[in-house]
């Protein structure tokens, strides 16, 4: 598995020739801004329009650049699995991400992704998948003993237990009186990463994110020389910085802190959102939360039990509620690339250098894949559903070779949450109620999710 043949061209920021697409149907929008505020104000609506005008290959001028949208599941095959090498996602991320979290495990490519993820899958063994789990049933029992009583917004409250979990379980240790500035640190980097303005400009969202990644380059380069000093330790940090490269030297510790850097803002931000979104339908759908909380109950031994490493894959209810929840809400909407050669789609030949982006959102609730799909239904999941399925409606994860590593903790850690949350509690919501979300970078509730906690 070498690298890609004849990659050209060899950075994003190179333009592509002009009317090198005035093949692709689409359009520009307004002077110098192009579609950029039509995006940002409805990003789901936008891509079903142009989806719906201009059929499954259309381009779009945004953002300060040409981008193409491939629509639909054989377009995730082609991008995700992308068998010929033909994407880069280094290239594609680098105009959204490049000054925010840059050499992170999504932005890099072929033999040295391969590399590099060899070297982190070492903190996902079972060894310390155990240790996280053990950290996970703790913190979270915690702090859920705090949630019974009066209405509350639910997603500052998980925001800062996944922060307070991450710190316990990928760093070891509690963050303390720098808790707050840590998270404030990884808000500012994902509100930066579609702010209009690109450049770090005094007073931008840009500059803020820009800012932020200094502080926490700075925090995690200290601790990763004093895990090195340290040795062992199953947290994910000590992991990350005693991992070695093929030929068992160990990774720079520039390296491990850009991946540790990403993969705090992966694990974080998108549980946070995924779990908030999963609460928030099984609040809507009171059937399904009891058929989930039976399960619980019967899997844990009952009321706010830990949840045993083994026992996690019997949560297959739990997981088909989880996989519905990311289908309905996926907490990453779309996904970039940049083509690296020329190649052919949809009856259209694209040009290399071409920035391209398949959309997860509208597939997700494309009706050929999922009927009715406004509907929460759990048991779109069962394996009979799944085999009779496009293996690539559903990619809340990604695929190929960039499939998010750390997919199997996010499934534990929302089991491990639900368990203690759905045997303790009957989640409710008002009548009628249903929260706007903000659905770009990463969807969450603009009024924070607003649920009641019911003890049982």
């Amino acid at each position: 598995m070498g690298g890609a043949p004849n990659a050209w061209p060899q950075h994003w920021s190179q333009q592509l020739p002009p009317n090198a697409l005035d093949h692709i149907p689409g359009e520009g929008g307004w002077p110098l801004v192009g579609n950029t505020f039509k995006m940002l104000a409805d990003p789901h609506a936008f891509a079903q329009r142009m989806y719906a005008t201009y059929g499954p290959v259309y381009k779009n001028w945004a953002f300060g650049r040409w981008n193409v949208g491939l629509i639909g599941a054989d377009a995730n095959e082609l991008m995700l699995f992308d068998r010929d090498k033909l994407f880069s996602s280094e290239q594609g991320w680098g105009p959204v991400l490049d000054q925010l979290f840059p050499r992170g495990l999504m932005l890099i490519d072929f033999d040295h992704h391969r590399a590099d993820r060899r070297a982190l899958s070492i903190a996902f063994k079972p060894g310390p998948m155990r240790h996280y789990a053990d950290s996970l049933n703790r913190g979270i029992a915690a702090r859920v003993e705090e949630w019974g009583g009066a209405e509350m917004a639910f997603y500052p409250a998980i925001k800062k237990l996944t922060l307070d979990l991450a710190a316990d379980s990928f760093i070891g240790i509690p963050f303390g009186p720098e808790a707050d500035r840590i998270n404030q640190a990884f808000v500012d980097m994902v509100q930066a990463s579609v702010a209009p303005i690109r450049k770090p400009l005094p007073g931008t969202l840009m500059r803020r994110g820009v800012k932020g990644r200094e502080f926490l380059v700075d925090f995690f380069s200290k601790e990763a020389l004093k895990r090195r000093e340290l040795g062992g330790g199953q947290d994910m940090f000590s992991q990350f910085a005693n991992a070695t490269d093929e030929d068992g030297e160990l990774l720079s510790v520039e390296s491990v802190v850009d991946h540790m850097n990403f993969l705090m803002m992966a694990a974080h931000d998108t549980i946070t959102s995924s779990a908030t979104s999963l609460l928030w339908l099984l609040a809507a759908n009171p059937d399904w939360q009891e058929k989930v909380r039976q399960e619980l109950r019967a899997v844990t031994g009952g009321e706010g039990k830990p949840v045993d490493y083994d026992d996690l894959g019997k949560l297959e209810l739990t997981e088909m509620a989880f996989k519905e929840a990311l289908r309905f809400m996926p907490p990453v909407p779309s996904i970039p690339r940049r083509a690296l050669r020329d190649f052919e789609h949809g009856g259209y030949t694209i040009p290399a250098g071409t920035q391209v982006g398949i959309n997860v959102h509208l597939v997700h609730h494309q009706e050929e894949h999922w009927p009715d799909p406004l509907r929460f239904d759990p048991m779109r999941f069962t394996p009979e559903q799944v085999k009779a399925r496009h293996k690539y409606a559903w990619v809340p994860f990604g695929g190929g070779a960039h499939m998010c590593l750390g997919l199997h903790f996010a499934y534990m850690q929302v089991k491990i949450l639900l368990a203690h949350v759905l045997t303790r509690y009957e989640v409710k919501v008002a009548e009628g109620y249903e929260p706007q979300w903000q659905p770009w970078p990463i969807p969450q509730p603009k009024d924070g999710l607003k649920v009641s906690f019911k003890p049982l």
